[in-house]
This record gives C-alpha cells, structure tokens and sequence, in this order.
C-alpha cells in the first residue's frame, strides 16, 4: 500500500461532533479506511465491497478467508441481517448491546436463502460463512454515529496488525498505521481497552469464541429466558401450567427436562394471594401425574414487583391475575398475556378431580400454542 498521509480528527467527547464524523463517513463510503475509538478498542472501519475489503486485509496481513464482523450503529439493525432472532439471543441483545459483545447469529437455510435475495452479492458473501453472521453494536456514541452515518454496511476490525496488541487510543493506532489509514477519529483512550467478547449463541448452548470484557458466566446470566406462570394461590393452576410447559419446551429444545435450566431456561409460578410454602394440591398433583409429570416439590409464593421484573415471558391464568402483574409493575404489559390467549382458565379448587384433569388439559392445549410460537 502506497504511503499517504494520515488525516488527525480530534473529537471532544463532551461535544457535538456531527459534521466532523459525517466526513469520516463520506470518506468510508468512497472506500477509505478511517480508524475510529469504540468503548473496547480502536477499530478500522471498511465498507463491505470487496475492493476495500482486500485494502483492508492487506493492512492488516489478515487471511482473506477470515470474515469480519458487522458493525451497527443500534441495535435494531440487526433485523437486516438476521431474520429470525431467536429469544435467547434477543435476550442477550437486549442486555448486552449496545456493549462490548460481538454475537455470532446461526441462520437456518430459509432464512440464508431470504437474505442472499435481500442483499446484494458484495455483502452477502463478505459477511455471512457457514450459515451465521458476526455482528457488534459498539457503545461509544462516536462509533454508533459514524455507522449510522454510512451509507453501506461496514465492518471494524481492531486497529492493529494481525498478531500484534489492538489499540487502546490513537497513539496506539498511528504507531502501527501512520501513512496508511486516510483518516483518525482521536477521541482518547478507550473505557476497556481490551477486545469485545465473541460468543456464539444457537439453539441449545452458549459458546465463547473468543474471551473479552464479559465473562461465560456474565453472559450466561444475561442470556437467561425466563417464564413466570401466575394464579391465584399458586398451589393449582400456575404449578401445573409450570409442570406441562417444562415438558413441551423440553421437547421443543430435545433435551431433558432437568436439563432446561443449563440451557438457558427458567419456568417458575406465583400467586397473588399472599401465601408461601404451600404444596400443590393432591388433585393438581395427580392431574400432572396422569401426564407423566412430577410437580411434588412445589412450593407456593407471593407474586412480587421484583419477580415481575425479573421474567420475560408473564402468563396468567385469569384477567385478574394480568391486572395485578401489570399494578405492580406497568412496564410489565408488553410481556404479560393471557395464557390461554383471550380466554380464562378457572380456577379448580375445591372441584373434584375430572375438574382438575379438564383444567389440566386446557393448560396443556394453551401451552403448546405458546410453546409453537416461540422462537427457540
């Protein structure tokens, strides 16, 4: 690569810096490479056709049959480039970005087909390899300005070549890429200094391709889903409707049900009347038991503002039951539904056991409609 000289950009964190980085973006969009500070490490941004790509790869004496990851300026962008975001990764998502986290997405064939229509072949072959796609949503404001800036997807590679420690401010950059780059985005150190973190999230597990600012168990805890089942005393309806929905989604992921919580997966109930440590009842026991599901170890709680807030997925048993979540924490009305979808589930107790079984039944029919819209 031919020396250049390298334009110096100093940006004040505390100030608009508009017009300053729209020019940083123009000169991405005519193919220039310009460094830029994320909240990790500097990066190059690089416009994803292949002239630049290869510019890039020679910068950086990187194997070009390395892909880059995808940066986006927030996080609803992802929906461009995955279809189909499943709910572990979603929750993640929702945590996580914008952060320092690159997600690994795995696509299924429908939805690579979707996409090799939807784009164009410059990005599609650049970005996507064996069926998933690496995307980060930096949060620093400058990064998350200059990519949404742009008028091409772009990818941002650490600033550093390949082998040697990424950069940590603009210092850092120049001494490797002085002449080399058109331009410098200078907004100081960066937060971490240190990599995102990589990881790669499908269908049944969780795997960290590279480690960085988060740590397994961080991500783990972040990326958890949880269902919360909510009645009235918590020793009938809620208990069985937890029973029954940890079968069918045992049976969605094909795994065990012990299995669930390892997963990613927490299924628990509550009630709004105000009693703790009540067993099921025999008939709610028997009703699951005839299923061949074991809910014994069922032990009653009080429905909290904190257990509200805590859950991704609310399913009530009765519009009493909705209300009361959604009194203890409004926010609550986007993830609280009816379980059985506009119709109540009465209550059973103090009914013989046909009432129960029957109750049991209509629990069952409405979770394998939930379960067969979630997308897992």
């Amino acid at each position: 690569m031919g020396q250049m000289k390298t334009k110096i950009v100093k940006l004040d964190t505390h100030k608009s810096n508009i017009a300053k980085i729209k020019e940083a973006a123009a000169l991405v969009d005519t193919g220039g490479l310009v460094a830029f500070p994320t909240e990790t490490v500097y990066g190059i941004a690089c416009r994803v056709k292949y002239d630049s790509l290869t510019k890039l790869d020679n910068l950086k004496g990187r194997d070009p049959n390395k892909y880059y990851t995808l940066h986006i300026g927030q996080k609803s962008d992802v929906r461009k480039y995955v279809p189909t975001v499943r709910i572990r990764a979603q929750k993640l998502i929702n945590k996580a970005w914008p952060g320092p986290l690159t997600i690994v997405f795995e696509l299924d064939d429908q939805d690579m087909d979707r996409q090799q229509a939807r784009l164009n072949n410059e990005v599609f072959e650049s970005l996507y390899k064996d069926n998933s796609i690496g995307i980060r949503c930096p949060d620093n404001p400058i990064a998350s300005i200059l990519l949404r800036l742009t008028h091409n997807p772009v990818v941002a590679p650490s600033a550093n070549i390949t082998g040697r420690t990424p950069a940590g401010d603009a210092e850092q950059v120049l001494a490797q890429f002085s002449g080399q780059i058109e331009l410098l985005l200078d907004a100081g150190p960066c937060k971490y200094k240190e990599s995102s973190t990589v990881v790669k999230i499908g269908k049944k597990n969780l795997e960290i391709l590279r480690p960085g600012v988060y740590s397994q168990a961080e991500l783990e805890k972040m990326s958890e889903v949880k269902f919360l089942f909510v009645c009235t005393g918590n020793t009938c309806r809620s208990p069985m409707a937890v029973g029954i929905f940890r079968k069918y989604l045992a049976k969605k992921l094909q795994c065990e049900v012990d299995h669930l919580d390892r997963m990613g997966y927490k299924v628990s109930s509550a009630g709004i009347m105000n009693t703790s440590g009540w067993p099921a009842s025999a008939e709610a026991i028997a009703a699951c038991a005839a299923k061949g599901i074991d809910i014994k170890a069922h032990k009653s709680r009080t429905l909290s503002r904190e257990l509200v807030e805590e859950n991704d997925f609310i399913f009530a048993m009765g519009q009493i039951h909705s209300e009361r979540v959604t009194s203890l924490s409004p926010e609550a009305v986007s993830k609280c539904a009816l379980l059985a979808e506009n119709e109540e589930i009465a209550d059973p107790i103090g009914q013989p056991q046909s009432i129960y079984n029957n109750c049991a039944e209509l629990i069952e029919e409405a979770v394998k409609k939930r379960i067969s819209g979630l997308v897992i």
